[in-house]
């Protein structure tokens, strides 16, 4: 099993942005081979100090191996999620990936 993590801050100035980046994913990203957990969504508020409440959208994904999210990367459907719904609405990224 690996997993790959990301979050993105979105372009304040495009209010329609998390939207936008997440029916992107949904209908670029999902459907790719190897992938076992999908799930998308919009940062959730909490009282908490330790939680990071200064991202917009945290994708958390699974492979059923390395190779399965090695292969994720250069599909073209992640590419076009990448073209498509990241470069034109997203400021920043930060990825997590682990065994």
């Amino acid at each position: 099993m690996f997993s790959h993590v990301v979050i993105f801050w979105t372009d304040p100035a495009k209010p329609e942005a998390a939207d936008a980046v997440i029916a992107g994913a949904n209908k670029f990203l999902k459907p790719i081979p190897g992938l076992i957990h999908f799930h998308i969504g919009k940062m959730a508020g909490s009282h908490r100090p330790v939680v990071d409440q200064s991202y917009q959208i945290a994708l958390n994904t699974v492979f059923t191996s390395k190779q399965a999210q090695d292969d994720y990367q250069t599909h073209p459907e992640h590419l076009e999620f990448i073209a498509h719904c990241v470069k034109p609405f997203v400021k920043k990224v930060v990825v997590y990936d682990f065994e």
